[in-house]
């Protein structure tokens, strides 16, 4: 398999490169949209095709970029199946594995964050591997304050689904935000502030509904942006209109 971890910094955002080298398809776990050009020179330079670009969930904090990649590259756009856009090419349940190649992503349903959330599972050779998305991020979670989050249920989520894997499961999230790049299920069962040692239920919920966290700044631009699989809004700032110049040439 050939692996990158790839950040946009403005929405510190990870998008991660999934590579079978015996099929040669490949995948891009939430791309950017501000990161298009630099994620089509990681492929050239790698020599790779893309095949799949792959969603956790309708984000809020940056446009995907899907839209262009898929007009640049002709790859098909997946993610949650329950977010039923009809941009989208494939939809993607829990249960029903998606093949990359010889490589397989298990959808695992993690609404709390938002209420179509999926992560997605990878077997490397007996060493799972989890993309977490926005539900579990390192010593930290994904809001719940807005766009249908619910802090209970990301609570269940995080441990029905996720702390009953193997505590060196590896743990690659959407976003972090103090230069970090990877946890594991071990260390987030012991060391997560909201979640680890045993938390209760009521400790995460008061924990969560007591953050008093600022109104998301991208979010009015970002979701229909988003719901359009990284179309472009009428009301984008003015200095992102440049992202933006080959979606409405296109």
């Amino acid at each position: 398999m050939i692996f990158r971890q790839l950040f946009e910094p403005e929405s510190s955002t990870y998008t991660y490169l999934l590579h079978c080298p015996d099929s040669g398809i490949t995948a891009l776990i939430d791309p950017v949209i501000e990161t298009v050009e630099r994620d089509l020179e990681t492929l050239q330079q790698l020599g790779l095709h893309l095949d799949y670009a792959v969603e956790t969930h309708i984000h809020a904090d940056h446009i995907t970029g899907g839209r262009m990649l898929r007009e640049r590259t002709g790859c098909k756009l997946a993610g949650p199946a329950a977010d039923d856009l009809p941009c989208r090419d494939i939809g993607l349940r829990e249960g029903e594995p998606m093949r990359i190649g010889n490589l397989v992503l298990n959808p695992l349903f993690t609404p709390g964050h938002t209420d179509t959330h999926h992560a997605y599972l990878l077997d490397h050779g007996g060493l799972p591997l989890l993309f977490s998305g926005d539900a579990l991020l390192i010593e930290a979670c994904g809001r719940t304050d807005f766009q249908s989050g619910d802090a209970a249920t990301l609570y269940h989520s995080i441990h029905d689904k996720f702390f009953t894997l193997p505590d060196e499961t590896l743990v690659y999230p959407a976003h972090d935000y103090e230069e970090r790049q990877i946890t594991s299920i071990g260390q987030e069962k012991l060391r997560n502030p909201r979640l680890g040692k045993g938390k209760s239920l009521e400790e995460f919920v008061q924990i969560m509904d007591g953050m008093d966290l600022p109104y998301p700044k991208k979010i009015d631009w970002a979701l229909p942006g988003n719901v359009g699989c990284g179309i472009c809004p009428d009301n984008l700032p003015p200095e992102k209109e440049r992202l933006c110049e080959l979606d409405r040439q296109g």
